[in-house]
């Protein structure tokens, strides 16, 4: 008996899902395939029935985590719910959501260039959604710069009193 069309997008899904959270708690060379095939539940001959390579799975996770981390937001957040989701001490910590532009930042440089694409298209697509809510373009980009630095960064300190002091610095440059 066949598989229906669906099983196979939704297996497509769960090794997705798998990669995202796995990509951007652990980055790229710290995760196998068969570690992503094991989290999902799936042989690693599945793996290739569905991605080409690990960076083609990289790329589609970082869409998946990107999409992940959107549809927790309200439909038309504001400026300041967004500053305030973005820059808390639970998405430092991944709890809930990784943003991929925050989680990968310093994995993406050592990628090769379509990688860097998907990376660039996903900060694209922040800009976009900071500037489809009345700001403009310089605005935007500055807003998601401070916002990407400011995660990025407080994932990278080990010190709970600094982090969230950092974040409540951030908060009010964010909420333009």
């Amino acid at each position: 008996m066949a598989w229906k069309h669906s099983h196979k997008e939704q297996t497509r899904e769960r090794i997705l899902a798998s990669a995202a959270r796995l990509f951007t708690e652990h980055g790229f060379e710290q995760i196998s395939i068969d570690q992503v095939m094991t989290d999902a539940k799936l042989t690693r001959g599945a793996f290739y029935a569905h991605f080409t390579s690990k960076s083609a799975l990289y790329r589609e996770a970082i869409q998946t985590a990107a999409n992940n981390s959107i549809s927790l937001l309200p439909p038309t957040p504001s400026h300041t719910e967004l500053a305030e989701r973005y820059l808390s001490p639970e998405h430092v910590k991944g709890h809930g959501r990784r943003c991929p532009l925050a989680f990968l930042v310093t994995d993406i440089s050592q990628r090769d260039n379509e990688v860097r694409d998907t990376y660039t298209s996903t900060f694209q697509g922040m800009v976009r959604l900071l500037e489809s809510g009345g700001l403009c373009r310089e605005k935007a980009l500055q807003q998601a710069v401070l916002m990407v630095g400011g995660v990025a960064i407080g994932r990278a300190l080990n010190d709970d009193d600094l982090i969230n002091e950092m974040l409540q610095s951030c908060r009010p440059h964010a909420e333009i």
